[in-house]
């Protein structure tokens, strides 16, 4: 069996058509929905609101790690565009969120097997699945011999993205797989070299839960997305092979697994 695995998908609709192609099935670890690009100031669901220019000013506090000033800016940004067009800020959110989603499970290959980033939105996923989608969540699904581990989600951070748990929560996840043969989840385990962002120069959230069950467990690999320039891009802990499988926007090519 051969499975294609992609992350970060973030609103790469055109791309996600052949996420499958080659294989038996697409693995989707999260991130479909595009709020913001970086590399690409005027696209995505701010870009779209408030235009390039204000985006790069945003882009460049929170890649500052100016959170709080980045917040005061978009505050009075969203002021502007809500008397604009005569809706709350979430109502607005949350129809591009939709109309989003939409077009990229539409496009999105069968079968698939699809777990939540963090900046999706777990709740407005049902209406667009397909047949053939399976979501999967502090759950297992046995393939071809192999157990898979799928945990969604990031954990509690200053960027205040739609699905965080807490530590105790996703730890919780992670316990509630049992053994299994593929780790599967949007965010790396807490290892140094997985998480440093090496174009936005921060280190980004990892999961100390994941990084004890691939030491307690020894899985035959970790896969995951969620880091997008990662400084090493696979890590073996013991016999566990750690892979960020890519950034599917940026390089929309997926990792292929095959036994």
């Amino acid at each position: 069996m051969r499975l294609n695995f992609v992350s970060d998908v973030h609103g790469s609709v055109e791309e996600l058509r052949s996420s499958a192609d080659g294989a038996d099935a697409v693995v989707c670890l999260g991130d479909f929905v595009l709020f913001i690009d970086y590399a690409d100031p005027g696209k995505g669901i701010f870009g779209s609101l408030f235009g390039a220019e204000n985006t790069r000013r945003y882009i460049a506090l929170r890649t500052a790690g100016n959170f709080d000033d980045a917040r005061a800016w978009s505050h009075q940004l969203w002021t502007d565009v809500i008397e604009r067009e005569g809706v709350s800020r979430s109502e607005l959110v949350d129809r591009m969120i939709k109309e989003q989603y939409q077009e990229l499970f539409a496009a999105l290959p069968t079968p698939a097997y699809l777990t939540y980033g963090n900046v999706d939105v777990p709740d407005f996923w049902s209406p667009y699945l397909r047949e053939g989608h399976t979501v999967l969540d502090a759950q297992t699904i046995d393939l071809d011999g192999l157990r898979f581990g799928f945990v969604g989600g990031g954990l509690v951070s200053p960027m205040r993205t739609p699905y965080e748990l807490d530590e105790q929560t996703f730890a919780e996840h992670v316990a509630a797989l049992g053994p299994v043969d593929v780790l599967c989840s949007h965010i790396p385990p807490a290892v140094p070299e997985l998480l440093y962002d090496t174009v936005a120069r921060r280190f980004e959230h990892g999961s100390v839960a994941l990084a004890e069950y691939i030491r307690d467990v020894q899985p035959r690999y970790s896969v995951f997305g969620h880091v997008h320039q990662p400084l090493a891009q696979r890590v073996r802990i013991g016999r566990t092979e750690c892979v960020n499988v890519g950034h599917f926007r940026g390089g929309a090519k997926p990792f292929s697994l095959a036994w």
